[in-house]
């Protein structure tokens, strides 16, 4: 099993990675699929249907707009937000699209683009189904994908197949499928377990692209934390929930400065990094997918926080967090779940704070024993954490949940260092455990505002 850092780490935009960047992905991925057919010629006109937690949730993430900025030829990682929102009103006064290789296509993203709130398709909860039209209505082609989380995207026959969403083509040095397998790597070959993934990344490209790559994540992550800590204002989408990290960041640094700072500082500063980065996706901005964007707060904090507030932090360990971390990550989406649609928020935040635990860990000099051991200790104590966004926003409660998480990152990985690495309730069972968890909850608290706080507001 391997799953590269680059694909658990995704550069794109706010505020969803399943509900934002999957759409607009697929929407994309579907326009080159229908330039490959020999009567592409004769499409008139292109329709969407959400299912599931797109339907559901999908105005307040934007789902319906990330989709018409797929058709217009547009993917998260190279999105331009100024001329993508003039695209976005041409089209909304046109309603026609003229994509490259293909005939002018009908398509009013308010008439087209059909929110579906009956049962979910089958195959996951973010589902959705793109379709072409001929010019007298009949159907020419249709095409369903799932959009599985992280920016995850794959059609109705991939998910079918065995690991359609992992990548398993090159023999890599080290494909453990899960913990067990990592850590008995580990020992035989006496690595550290961000040294085995690097040498399975290095078989995909050069090790010098590998480390101009994770350091390119790192500057989004450390660029989208500044963002943040610079903002102030109101957060779209009718809230009105305002941006804090600005405001808590000066407070501390005004603490600092007159050495008034608290004893539980630390974990304030590790609140605001994470909330600043979770402000900026909430805004719609650039952001990393870590493993999600409703998560992408708690690795950039962990790290962040690893940089500024540890005594004799090294810059030159941060591949080895990222990729400790990814590595994590990837055990975690290919047994269970990074998906909040499919599992809740313990597949998101749960997820990034044991991704974030296992790289500090790695980083303080820990084992692979204790980098699993705080792995296991900050996914357990999510276990059973509902997905329940008010308004479908990603906002409340995710902000400050990312701070929440990666104050529980940092106790994990602390925790895990005064032990030797044994302990009761291996990682590979807590993962499953999260698997079983979110398999039985309700549907009303995966991702749908159906229930839990989104449906519990102040009456005011």
């Amino acid at each position: 099993m391997f799953l590269s850092v680059f694909d658990i780490f995704k550069v794109g935009i706010g505020p969803s990675s399943s509900h934002t960047m999957g759409p607009m992905t697929a929407a994309a991925r579907f326009l080159d699929l229908l330039r490959r057919l020999p009567f592409s010629g004769r499409a008139a006109r292109l329709r969407v249907t959400l299912h599931g937690s797109l339907a559901f949730t999908g105005k307040g993430h934007g789902t319906d707009r990330a989709v018409a900025l797929g058709l217009l030829g547009w993917l998260p990682a190279t999105l331009d937000p100024d001329e993508a929102e003039r695209q976005l009103t041409r089209l909304r006064d046109t309603c026609t699209l003229s994509p490259p290789g293909l005939p002018p296509l009908a398509f009013d993203p308010a008439a087209d683009i059909v929110f579906d709130f009956g049962p979910p398709l089958p195959g996951h909860a973010n589902g959705l189904i793109l379709a072409a039209l001929h010019a007298d209505g009949g159907m020419l082609l249709t095409e369903t994908y799932y959009s599985i989380g992280g920016g995850f995207v794959v059609t109705a026959a991939e998910l079918d197949l065995p690991g359609a969403d992992t990548a398993v083509a090159a023999p890599y040095p080290f494909p453990f499928r899960n913990a067990a397998e990592m850590l008995r790597m580990a020992r035989d070959c006496g690595r550290s377990i961000a040294a085995m993934k690097r040498e399975n990344e290095i078989r995909l490209r050069p090790e010098a692209e590998v480390e101009v790559g994770v350091a390119g994540l790192w500057s989004v992550m450390n660029g989208c934390i500044e963002r943040g800590l610079s903002q102030s204002g109101d957060l779209p989408g009718g809230l009105r929930v305002r941006r804090r990290a600005r405001s808590i960041h000066q407070q501390l640094l005004a603490e600092r400065a007159s050495n008034s700072s608290q004893p539980h500082a630390g974990s304030d500063w590790l609140s605001v990094y994470a909330m600043a980065v979770n402000e900026e996706n909430a805004a719609g901005g650039k952001v990393v997918t870590a493993p999600t964007n409703g998560a992408a707060g708690v690795v950039p904090a962990v790290l962040r926080y690893y940089l500024d507030h540890c005594r004799g932090a090294d810059p030159a360990l941060i591949s080895d967090f990222l990729l400790t971390a990814a590595a994590i990550g990837g055990l975690i989406k290919h047994n269970a779940s990074i998906s909040g649609a499919e599992a809740g928020c313990q597949g998101e935040v749960g997820s990034a704070a044991a991704m974030a635990a296992a790289g500090l860990c790695a980083v303080l000099g820990g084992t692979p024993g204790q980098v699993e051991n705080a792995a296991e200790i900050a996914l357990e104590h999510h276990l059973g954490m509902t997905c329940d966004p008010v308004a479908g926003l990603v906002q409340v409660p995710c902000i400050e949940r990312n701070g929440i998480g990666a104050t529980k990152a940092v106790a994990a990985a602390s925790l895990a260092l005064r032990g030797d690495g044994t302990h009761f309730i291996p990682l590979d069972n807590c993962i499953e455990a999260m698997r079983q968890t979110g398999e039985e909850m309700s549907t009303k608290f995966k991702e749908t505002s159906l229930g839990g706080l989104a449906v519990n507001l102040p009456e005011c």
